[in-house]
């Protein structure tokens, strides 16, 4: 029982980590656009995703909680806003599912991102082998 408890903090810090990683790579992208025009919608969009997600990637005033229970318990804050802000949008917007959709995307954009870094080394060729006694041609 107690290996268990281990082993699920482990998987809980290594899933904090990638996230963290996740948003580092995120929060580059946003910061190497600069700030855009103070009038562009999309450039303040990509601003207060940006400051979200900053804040949610600090350690420093999380809780003395498990990683993965921090994971699990941020999208359920950032989904009841995410309510309360559809809840007031224009009903001939469709509100709900333009959170839907967005939920969505941000659902699939790790696999999104790990797809693209599995692509780009399986066609980045190596000199080395991968320690199970035979080279492979990574040349298409």
């Amino acid at each position: 029982m107690c290996g268990d408890l281990e082993e699920d903090e482990s998987l809980g810090a290594r899933a904090l980590l990638d996230f963290q990683q996740h948003a580092a790579h995120l929060l580059a992208r946003v910061q190497a656009k600069g700030q855009g025009d103070p009038g562009d919608v999309n450039a303040w969009l990509d601003r207060l995703f940006a400051d979200i997600l900053a804040r949610l990637a600090d350690d420093g005033d999380a809780p003395a909680i498990p990683a993965g229970q921090r994971l699990s318990l941020a999208p359920l804050v950032l989904a009841r806003l995410a309510g309360l802000m559809a809840a007031h949008g224009m009903l001939a917007d469709d509100p709900l599912r333009r959170v839907i959709e967005a939920l969505m995307l941000g659902y699939a954009e790790p696999e999104t991102l790990f797809a693209a870094q599995r692509q780009h080394d399986h066609h980045h060729g190596h000199d080395h082998d991968h320690g199970h006694g035979h080279h492979h041609d990574h040349h298409h």
